[in-house]
């Protein structure tokens, strides 16, 4: 991405940044934030301290507030000077041995920041909030900001800055994919019932360019129908398949047929994009060998292969279950999984180099949409522009209702579901800011919830539960109750609504008491409506004194680090934070 000219901008992202790492790094226990007066105050190593205003928030959290920061240290005379601070790499370094960070993983992080900056800088540059609202959902991916908790959440190592300028989201540029033929002895198809592998090859190419592949394939003495056919992301086909498939592609085991017909633009997640020329075509989630967040991005091959499987059970669940009706299901409906030809047979190998091929075809937004519905992700509700004006404000002054009244539609439309699918089902999603759309009608008012994302991301709860069975053996993770709840919780109630209960505050003026009373009055309101569901209540419970402290950015920075993994971990928990929910 091209390094920002503005200087002004430049501090100013870096600023934001700075206050959410403060906020984030001191409510996950990195970093202590001891009471000064009115303000707060973090003690650093050789006489290095912040000092700032913040408003204290649900869950433990504090608000830090950009302009109020101040950054101390020891003067020439061993007097304590401070000035102010706006710069979050120096911060970076000057905590790093306060919060455990050895020097390889803080060099690693500092690189995850200044990428993380030069982005949020371009979409500094974006376009007011109030003209967001008119966009498609494919169109309005590209201005929303990224994970709200992760601070360093477009790190996206591996891109180059020509490669931002390409394929990040925020560019907004749109693409096409490359398409390859894999020999059957290296690639597997899978749909679901009656959805076959010549149905989604014709579906996404068309006649003419099918035609065309085969021909090629023809052509070079190859029988078309020995090879499985799908897309590949045009930066993992030049920097890893002609690299580590090189022999793979010289003995025509893989075979490149050509460019897709269609464009495509990435959605938040960077790997999955969506079809920007023929709409009704598939959402495409493709392998990417970056590290974003907290992972290597690509498909690990069980995903790849159980997806289809995972979604028909789902839907087939879901559509006999009335109560259920208005949630939206977007299925992962055919795949490709492609396993290493060499490394798969190898224990113990980190997880990246087992994911470099394959895809995840699903259904697109725009197949379940209403003709006077429109579809944005959950993440856009926290969106604020750069000159303070936030998407919700806006979307509320549209809709001509009172905040409160809009506030409990939301509640109602997003929590209700989600609860009802842990009391009845014991099964939930991942439901946060990207897996998680939401519908609006003409009224700006949310109607209906959308959820992705399956087989990365669906839990089962370990105990028995009649409703949902039979369901798939091996292929989705059971877990006690209370961790497929904190599901909910750290996707909805802290990593997202966390952060949606100050805006309100600050831009609906509704107080964060009000707040979380309705969306407390949403669960309530599920339980009143199913008491024979009454035992699992509190099996599932949403509204408990106290939730474990999952930590995030602590994982990467202290745990973690940037050493290969054998396999995707589960991120620990320390300490609880107090449930705003669990008092009217």
């Amino acid at each position: 991405m091209t390094a920002p000219t503005d200087a002004a901008r430049w501090r100013q992202v870096n600023g934001a940044l700075l206050a959410k790492a403060l906020g984030e790094w001191c409510y996950e226990g990195l970093l202590t934030a001891e009471p000064a007066g009115d303000r707060y105050r973090v003690a650093l190593g050789a006489g290095v301290g912040y000092e700032f205003a913040a408003t204290p928030e649900a869950f433990g959290w504090l608000r830090v507030h950009p302009d109020t920061i101040l950054r101390y240290g020891t003067g020439l005379l061993g007097n304590r000077v401070g000035e102010p601070a706006w710069d979050v790499r120096r911060f970076l370094v000057d905590a790093a041995e306060t919060i455990g960070a050895d020097p390889a993983t803080t060099a690693a992080y500092l690189s995850e920041l200044s990428a993380t900056l030069a982005a949020d800088a371009t979409l500094a540059a974006g376009p007011p909030a109030a003209d967001l609202l008119p966009l498609d959902h494919a169109d309005l991916e590209g201005h929303l900001t990224g994970h709200p908790w992760l601070v360093a959440n477009k790190g996206r190592i591996g891109f180059t800055a020509t490669d931002l300028d390409r394929y990040a989201p925020e560019s907004r540029q749109p693409f096409r994919v490359r398409w390859l033929a894999a020999h059957r002895g290296l690639a597997e198809f899978r749909g679901t019932p009656g959805l076959s592998e010549h149905a989604v090859r014709a579906a996404e190419l068309g006649d003419e360019t099918a035609a065309a592949f085969a021909a090629r394939l023809t052509d070079a003495g190859l029988d078309p129908d020995a090879y499985v056919w799908f897309p590949v992301h045009p930066w993992q086909w030049d920097r890893v398949v002609r690299v580590e498939y090189a022999g793979e592609v010289a003995e025509r085991r893989l075979v490149l047929l050509g460019d897709s017909p269609d464009e495509y633009v990435p959605q938040q997640s960077i790997r999955t994009l969506t079809n920007l020329t023929t709409r009704h075509r598939y959402d495409v989630k493709l392998p990417l060998a970056i590290m974003n967040t907290s992972v290597w991005r690509g498909i690990p091959p069980h995903c790849a292969a159980g997806a289809p499987t995972l979604t028909s059970w789902l839907t087939g669940l879901l559509a006999g279950d009335p109560a259920i009706a208005g949630t939206v299901l977007l299925g992962e409906v055919a795949s490709v999984t492609v396993r290493h030809p060499y490394l798969s047979d190898v224990d113990g190998v980190p997880y990246r180099h087992l994911e470099t091929l394959g895809c995840i075809w699903r259904t697109p937004v725009s197949a379940v949409l209403a003709k006077d519905e429109r579809a944005r992700p959950l993440s856009a509700l926290l969106h604020v522009d750069s000159a303070g004006r936030s998407v919700v404000a806006q979307l509320v002054q549209a809709s001509g209702r009172p905040a409160v009244d809009w506030l409990r539609t939301l509640f109602d439309v997003l929590l209700g579901p989600l609860a009802y699918l842990l009391y009845r089902h014991g099964l939930t999603f991942n439901p946060h800011g990207q897996n998680a759309l939401l519908t609006y009608g003409p009224d700006e008012t949310p109607r209906r919830l959308l959820l992705k994302d399956f087989i990365d991301d669906v839990e089962l709860s370990a105990t028995v539960v009649p409703e949902r069975e039979p369901s798939p053996a091996g292929l989705v993770p059971r877990k006690p109750p209370a961790l497929i709840a904190q599901h909910v919780v750290d996707s909805v109630l802290v990593g997202h609504l966390r952060y949606l209960a100050p805006l309100c505050a600050d831009h609906l003026d509704v107080p964060p008491a009000t707040f979380w009373a309705l969306a407390r009055e949403a669960i309530l309101l599920v339980q009143q409506r199913f008491p024979n569901l009454a035992e699992r209540f509190t099996e599932y419970d949403l509204l408990a004194p106290t939730f474990p402290r999952y930590r995030l950015n602590a994982d990467r920075l202290v745990v973690t680090g940037y050493g290969d993994q054998p396999i995707r971990h589960a991120i620990g928990a320390l300490g609880t934070v107090p449930n705003p929910l669990a008092t009217p």
